[in-house]
C-alpha cells in the first residue's frame, strides 16, 4: 500500500461528494417542491459526512485534500441546469437528472471497491463499504420516487 495512492482514491470520493453537494445544491434551487428540497438536503448532509469523514483520512496521512468538481459532476450541474429550465422544473425529470448523478457517485463508489482496495486500510474499506451503503440508499430513494412518477 503506498500512501500517494490511497489519498488519491480517498480524494477521488471527496471529489465525486463535492460533485453532490453542489449538484444538489444547485438541484434545491431550481425546485419550488418542498418534498424534492427536503431530499435534496439530506443528500447533501449525506455527502458533506462522506466528505467530512475522507477529509479525516487524507489529513491523517498527511496529504492534500482535493477541492473542486470533477468534469461529470460538473456535466450534471448544466445538465440539471438546463433540464429545469425547458421542462419548467417538471418533478420526474429532475428525479431523472438526479438519478443520473447518483449513478455517477454510486459508479465511483463501486469502482474503488472493486479495483482499489488494496490502496486501503481495512478501516478506510469499512469506511468506504458504509459511505456505499448510504450512496446507495441514496441513489435507491431517487429512483423509486422517479418511477413513482412513472406508474401514477
Amino acid at each position: 500500500m503506498e500512501t500517494a495512492k490511497t489519498i488519491d482514491v480517498l480524494n477521488e470520493l471527496i471529489t465525486i461528494n463535492n460533485d453532490r453537494i453542489e449538484g444538489y445544491q444547485t438541484a434545491s434551487e431550481e425546485t419550488d417542491e418542498q418534498d424534492l428540497k427536503t431530499l435534496f438536503s439530506g443528500f447533501i448532509r449525506n455527502s458533506q459526512k462522506c466528505k467530512t469523514e475522507l477529509e479525516g483520512e487524507v489529513n491523517r496521512l498527511a496529504g492534500e485534500v482535493a477541492e473542486g468538481t470533477k468534469t461529470s459532476g460538473k456535466f450534471f450541474r448544466v445538465w440539471m441546469d438546463v433540464k429545469a429550465a425547458l421542462t419548467g422544473k417538471d418533478h420526474k425529470l429532475i428525479l431523472d437528472s438526479c438519478e443520473y448523478g447518483e449513478d455517477v457517485a454510486k459508479g465511483t463508489y463501486e469502482k474503488v471497491l472493486k479495483d482499489d482496495l488494496q490502496e486501503l486500510t481495512s478501516e478506510q474499506q469499512n469506511m468506504i463499504r458504509d459511505q456505499h451503503s448510504v450512496i446507495k440508499a441514496d441513489h435507491d430513494k431517487v429512483k423509486s420516487m422517479r418511477d413513482a412518477l412513472v406508474t401514477s
